[in-house]
């Protein structure tokens, strides 16, 4: 999963598939980590003012992003002295 973020334009449909293959055969407790691993990767970045990872998770699977998402709710929300603004969209 990492390996998939970090990678650029170059390679990423290909980086893509080998993600989803690896996210279909994690157990729930494997995804509930991953998911508080990119929610702390999210506001890892709005820290440092970069791009979060989220729009990259929504778009791989929806079901992580919602529950990155739910991830997010529950850290601590004065990490960075203010809550962490999770944006979500409509249908």
């Amino acid at each position: 999963m990492a390996c998939w973020l970090e990678r650029g334009q170059i390679g990423a449909r290909q980086a893509a598939f080998a993600a989803r293959s690896a996210l279909a055969g994690l157990d729930a407790t494997e995804r509930g980590r991953l998911a508080r691993w990119l929610a702390w990767l999210a506001v890892a970045a709005q820290s440092r003012s970069e791009e979060s990872p989220l729009g990259r998770v929504r778009r791989l699977d929806a079901n992580l992003h919602q529950t990155v998402e739910d991830a997010l709710a529950r850290l601590p929300a004065d990490i960075l002295g203010a809550p962490f603004q999770v944006h979500r969209r409509s249908a």
